[in-house]
């Protein structure tokens, strides 16, 4: 049911590669996830427009149906959601680090 309304978590997954010659220092991968949280933004804000233009069409009568806008809406609340919480606990993972005592 879950894939009939475009949601496939495991797709943001991406295995982690663990070849001796291609192991990445940590620069690479600092620069990988940030990568990643970027494209997570674009898509987010994708469906943030997405969601607007529905919006304006539904509150026109241009024929949009209540449940797509709905669904479309409720994506969006819940992505955004996962996005304050990576950076909460990005923030967290970062003061514990700092705390840490060399």
């Amino acid at each position: 049911m879950i894939e009939k309304i475009g949601i496939q978590p495991a797709s943001l997954l991406k295995p982690i590669q663990t070849d001796a010659k291609a192991s990445a220092g940590a620069a690479d991968l600092g620069k990988s996830f940030g990568d990643m949280l970027n494209q997570a933004i674009g898509q987010l804000s994708a469906q943030e427009k997405n969601v607007e233009i529905l919006n304006d069409q539904f509150v026109r009568g241009e024929g949009v149906d209540a449940h797509q806008l709905t669904i479309n809406a409720e994506r969006l609340s819940l992505g955004l959601e996962l996005t304050v919480q990576v950076r909460n606990k990005v923030i967290e993972a970062y003061q514990d680090i700092m705390r840490t005592q060399i």
